[in-house]
């Protein structure tokens, strides 16, 4: 487009001149000498132009280089940038797997904490009842001697081959039925929790229940029920494990797995696809147990869906 102004230009201002020169006074000399100075400016005047096309091409593939070298990196920052937004997501889920596992282990930990000092308490009991019949052994001894007595009078007329209790001789009393607990509460418990971090989940399962079937009414009941739902959970057996955790907040409402019950309800609900009630659960934690772990796990577990904690 300029090209052509240029050149509209140019033949202007030649016709000028040979108007000029036709109807003008001026000598001929001085005409042909306008016309010549006149044809060699629009010549380079069409040589700058063409100089300026040429350039204005190159500088066009110089910045479609550019251009598309640009788009090239760009490309390639995205796919980077995938692939990084990938590894951060895997390396989240694995990191909260691995603070549940954690969690779980820490409470166990603590359960026996708390495990060992009732068995303190216990050791210490027992103590001092040794040390009473210790002393009232020392007093009787102190004392002076009965005189000579007849045999008991449950040995006199006891049949040949017989014990004092009346069964047969080489066979002790029975003191427990066979279908009495597999162990005591504190051993049933602790096995229970050693069989959890060794990741037995079966034998703990099993273990769980007989302490809840043979010692229900003890302190650690409403652990044993709340550890069952943890097992269920790890297997991923999220609607086992919800049972597990209504139990705990139905039947030992004052426990204090009440609130990591409720946590991990909330989770289990939104394993199960259930967000609504999911979110519901996870904001009554954060409401009903400010500060503690349960309520920033629980606000945590909210962002990660996509809701809020209010």
């Amino acid at each position: 487009m300029r090209f052509r102004w240029i050149v509209l230009f140019g033949g202007a201002m030649l016709a000028g001149a040979l108007g000029g020169s036709l109807f003008g006074p001026a000598p001929a000399g001085a005409v042909a000498r306008e016309i010549i100075e006149l044809q060699t400016g629009v010549s380079q005047l069409i040589q700058g132009q063409q100089t300026m096309q040429t350039e204005i091409t190159q500088n066009s593939a110089v910045q479609r280089t550019l251009i598309e070298q640009s788009l090239d990196a760009v490309n390639k920052l995205n796919t980077s940038m995938a692939a990084v937004q990938k590894t951060t997501q895997d390396f989240s889920a694995a990191s909260g797997a691995r603070l549940d596992t954690m969690g779980t282990q820490v409470q166990g930990l603590s359960d026996n904490v708390g495990d060992l000092q009732a068995r303190v308490g216990k050791l210490d009991q027992k103590l001092t009842d040794i040390q009473n019949t210790l002393q009232n052994v020392d007093s009787k001894l102190a004392s002076p001697a009965p005189g000579p007595a007849g045999p008991p009078p449950s040995t006199m007329n006891a049949p040949s081959g017989a014990t004092p209790g009346g069964a047969p001789m080489g066979m002790a009393p029975s003191t427990a039925s066979a279908s009495g607990p597999p162990a005591s509460a504190d051993v049933l418990y602790s096995n229970a929790l050693r069989d959890i971090n060794g990741k037995h989940y079966d034998i703990a399962t099993q273990e769980f229940q007989d302490y809840l079937k043979y010692y229900g009414e003890t302190d650690l009941a409403s652990n044993a029920q709340f550890y069952l739902g943890e097992v269920a959970f790890m297997q991923s057996q999220f609607q086992s494990a919800l049972d597990a955790y209504n139990k705990v907040i139905d039947n030992y409402p004052k426990s204090f797995k009440t609130a990591s019950a409720r946590m991990r309800k909330g989770f289990c609900l939104a394993e199960l696809g259930q967000k609504a009630s999911a979110i519901r659960e996870l904001r009554n934690v954060v409401r009903l147990y400010p500060g503690t772990d349960e309520a920033k796990r629980s606000a945590a577990k909210l962002r990660e869906m996509g809701a809020t904690a209010g």
